[in-house]
């Protein structure tokens, strides 16, 4: 992209977590150690970034981010937001490893109150091997949050030239650059080299349109995952309530289904008071009220198009409000 006066680009801020695109390698052709680099180091590796955009950087974190866990969300949300609220600041980028990045993203994009910009970027390869991902799809996050037409439309995800709404993306294979994928809904549009090709706009309700909130001093209730699969038990489900899990999470097969014995244990969990969300392990699709199993009559959630860990974020920060099914089966309609 052409160069511009610096004077007339946008502010933007940098908020670094860590993760791969920071990574060095250790020894060998294929270890490495994520965070190793700060985001100074990586900014100044992208000397083109200074045509796009008026940069300032902060470092929140320095984890891999298999490590992400609720502290460093409610940090992150505190500091993306406060940031956003300098009228001046045109938008945020978030650096952050790409193993939890679908579910950072989609925690923003839920207690985000802000129209700017918001775009998480990573990378496969750490910034010390050979055809590293990094550069590019940090040059590529920038350009996108610089663009005015960003705005709006909620939290985005940028690698591999591709644009994603945090909603609707997974990440789909362990070693590829091309590891996100948005199964049902699609792309939200791509990016070349800074250029840009927006699509649609999202269906869903998000950042400035949501009802949720993380003010100082939040917590966020203990919600588990447990993976269905033949033969299940229903010791997995029974140990998560016994541990205090305010909500569970069912990635069950199919349409979210369990066997008869892991749905006892589920229907015990509701009488319990414990909130039980069924979706599905395949990767895609929706899972439907009332189809195999009585949701309505055993108290379940369906998950809708959510799959089993972004239901998570969504069912910690429902339960913040309320404890009703009827009530968090809307919220897994309405985002």
């Amino acid at each position: 992209m052409p160069a511009s006066n610096s004077h007339s680009l946008p502010r933007i801020r940098v908020l670094a977590t860590g993760g791969t695109i920071a990574g060095a390698q250790t020894g060998g052709s294929r270890g490495y150690q994520a965070a190793a680099f700060s985001i100074d180091a990586l900014i100044g590796a992208v000397p083109q970034l200074a045509t796009l955009a008026r940069l300032e950087v902060e470092q929140v974190a320095a984890l891999g981010s298999q490590d992400m866990n609720e502290s460093v969300w409610l940090k992150l949300a505190e500091r993306t937001a406060a940031a956003l609220a300098e009228p001046d600041l045109a938008a945020v980028v978030i650096t952050h490893g790409t193993d939890t990045m679908e579910e950072t993203g989609y925690f923003l994009n839920l207690v985000v109150r802000s129209r700017k910009p918001v775009v998480l970027v990573g990378a496969m390869r750490p910034a010390t091997e050979i055809s590293a991902d990094g550069p590019m799809n940090l040059y590529n996050a920038v350009a996108v949050a610089a663009h005015p037409e960003a705005s709006g439309r909620g939290v985005l995800v940028v690698a591999n030239d591709e644009i994603h709404f945090a909603r609707e993306v997974s990440k789909t294979n362990t070693t590829q650059v091309g590891t996100f994928k948005a199964t049902d809904r699609g792309l939200a549009g791509l990016v070349h080299a800074g250029r840009l090709h927006l699509y649609a706009s999202p269906v869903r309700r998000h950042t400035a349109e949501s009802e949720f909130d993380v003010a100082a001093g939040s917590t966020l209730p203990r919600v588990e995952i447990v993976y269905a699969y033949a033969g299940m038990g229903r010791e997995l489900i029974d140990a998560a309530v016994r541990a205090g899990a305010k909500g569970l999470v069912v990635a069950g097969v199919g349409d979210g289904n369990v066997n008869a014995t892991a749905l006892a244990a589920c229907a015990a969990a509701t009488r319990s008071g414990v909130a039980v969300v069924r979706s599905s392990r395949t990767g895609g699709g929706v899972v439907e009220r009332n189809i195999e199993v009585n949701d309505d009559e055993l108290g379940f959630i369906a998950a809708d198009e959510l799959n089993p860990q972004k239901s998570r974020v969504l069912l910690m920060l429902g339960l913040q409000r309320t404890s009703d099914p009827a009530a968090l089966q809307e919220m897994f309609f309405r985002y």
